[in-house]
């Protein structure tokens, strides 16, 4: 199906507010329902982690947890904690603490890639270390690839412009990314989502 193929912007029942009290969903884009995209990339041949190589926003708050625990991740990933986050920030009341920047970009992907076994090094951590990875991961890496913008859930911008190389086999959109809404925005969001998804078909 077409990024833009039959998409409709549907409002919500209400508005769902995330855990850390933003980004406040309202409405969402039906292609979330629609798009596939191969949901399992760790066991794919052939993506080689190619959707971090720009790098991540992360919001102020996030930094903060990320660097509670500097010493231990420093010392698992061998990278400087001055290398891991650009220095500026942007304001945008949607990122929790109102503020986000991106993880840094070292050899053409993001600095907490991990080369040698492929994934999220941030999320190993956690795993090793009996850390639920949310605390630490960036909530837009863990929702991608849907994202969020002025109440709005809808499909990330490497979707739209067809860049992403996993699109069109497995998942949908939303239902890669089901329990990670459940965690960030709760169950009656999902609840209202999986209607949806019953109403416009998979």
């Amino acid at each position: 199906m077409n990024c833009s193929e039959k998409n409709q912007l549907i409002d919500l029942k209400k508005k769902y507010s995330g855990i850390y009290g933003v980004p406040v969903i309202a409405r969402v884009e039906s292609s979330i329902f629609a798009i596939h995209y191969y949901t399992h990339c760790l066991s794919s041949d052939f993506c080689n982690d190619i959707c971090c190589s720009s790098g991540a926003d992360i919001d102020i708050d996030n930094v903060g947890r990320i660097m509670m625990y500097a010493q231990q991740l420093e010392d698992y990933i061998k990278i400087p904690r001055t290398e891991w986050f650009l220095d500026n920030y942007k304001y945008d009341k949607e990122f929790p603490g109102g503020q986000y920047s991106r993880t840094k970009v070292r050899d053409n992907t993001c600095v907490f890639i991990n080369k040698n076994e492929r994934g999220c090094m941030i999320h190993k951590f956690c795993m090793l270390n009996n850390i639920d990875f949310h605390i630490l991961k960036p909530m837009v890496g863990s929702l991608f690839p849907i994202t969020f913008d002025e109440g709005v859930l809808h499909p990330s911008n490497e979707v739209l412009d067809n860049s992403l190389i996993c699109l069109h086999k497995g998942l949908t959109l939303y239902q890669g990314v089901r329990e990670e809404l459940i965690y960030y925005f709760g169950l009656e969001l999902v609840n209202e989502l999986d209607s949806l998804e019953n109403e416009i078909g998979r």
